[in-house]
């Protein structure tokens, strides 16, 4: 058996950090401060992509196998670049959120057509009433 000569301490310690499917409430009260307004579908879309690079950043520290300074930024490092290099949200997903965002146009925009020939009908009709009683004879007495 050798032993050390140094009798320095050469053990690794790797950190297993849980992942769950849920979105984190710092990620949900960030996403919902900042999009505020916005669709369900988008606020969920960007809860999930950034709870992605969350794990994604943890599992290349994780990786990185010692958690030293120049260990983590090099994790750090490799995560932005993987990050930069690689496409993480599909063309079909961002098609469909702006499909979706149309769409949520469009009914918005048949709602306020609809109120506004509604009140123009409402303001005719008060219009043809005030006219009538202003041009109706007067009984004579």
């Amino acid at each position: 058996m050798t032993s050390n000569l140094n009798d320095e301490d050469t053990s690794v310690k790797v950190e297993i950090i849980p992942q769950s499917s849920q979105v984190s409430s710092q990620t949900n009260d960030l996403v919902e401060a900042e999009m505020a307004g916005e669709s369900d579908d988008l606020k969920s879309e960007t809860k999930a992509l950034i709870d992605a690079l969350k794990k994604r950043a943890q599992v290349e520290a994780q990786n990185a196998g010692t958690l030293t300074r120049e260990a983590y930024l090099t994790a750090v490092r490799r995560a932005r670049e993987k990050i930069e290099n690689e496409q993480l949200i599909e063309r079909d997903r961002i098609e469909n959120s702006f499909e979706l965002i149309k769409n949520e146009a469009e009914k918005n925009w048949e709602s306020v057509t609809k109120e506004v020939a509604e009140v123009g009908d409402r303001l005719a009709e008060a219009a043809k009433a005030a006219w009538e009683k202003l041009t109706a004879p007067r009984p004579r007495s």
